[in-house]
């Protein structure tokens, strides 16, 4: 695809409605695209803070993922190194235990199509249960806690990270820092 096109497809996405009723603050598709991009950053779907802000990990997540990853938020949010596809591109409201789940007309319609086209990626953070179960698939174990112990089995295109919320994060990434 072309440059023209890839810029198409990017404007498409961000027109999105697909499941604009579905949404409590409606469409706002958050994501971060370039077909030079080196590195892929999969997440679960924005919260309420990066859909207010349309900035991709614009809230405390990001702040420890850049921390762990020791990135910069200029490299963080250069495109151009940097693409970040959520599994969900918009804010999909609140459940009982917290954000709920990323809708799922967004991979259905959009994922293949882009990642055909990031043909320079050669490394994707997979991050929280749903990510990893679009791209791992049957490869993933049976608790994300087993899938990211495991992480050295799917080196080199992906590194599996749980939900930055969760503890886990914390501990894996001490862990991370301090074995080779």
């Amino acid at each position: 695809m072309n440059a023209s096109a890839f810029l198409k497809l990017e404007q498409e996405i961000r027109a999105c409605t697909l499941c604009s009723d579905h949404l409590p603050c409606g469409p706002r598709p958050v994501f971060q695209i370039s077909q030079t991009a080196k590195i892929l950053i999969v997440g679960q779907a924005p919260g309420r803070k990066v859909h207010e802000s349309g900035v991709p990990f614009d809230d405390a997540s990001g702040d420890r993922l850049r921390d762990w990853l020791g990135m910069d938020r200029e490299t963080f949010y250069d495109a151009k190194r940097v693409a970040i596809l959520p599994m969900g591109f918009c804010y999909p409201g609140t459940g009982k235990s917290g954000d709920l789940p990323p809708r799922p007309e967004c991979a259905v319609a959009w994922r293949e199509k882009i990642l055909r086209e990031l043909t320079e990626v050669s490394l994707t953070l997979v991050i929280g249960q749903y990510a990893m179960s679009w791209h791992l698939g049957s490869r993933r174990k049976a608790t994300l806690t087993e899938t990211v112990q495991a992480w050295r089995e799917y080196q080199p295109d992906f590194l599996p990270l749980p939900h930055l919320q969760e503890p886990l994060m914390k501990s894996h990434v001490g862990r991370c820092r301090t074995k080779s």
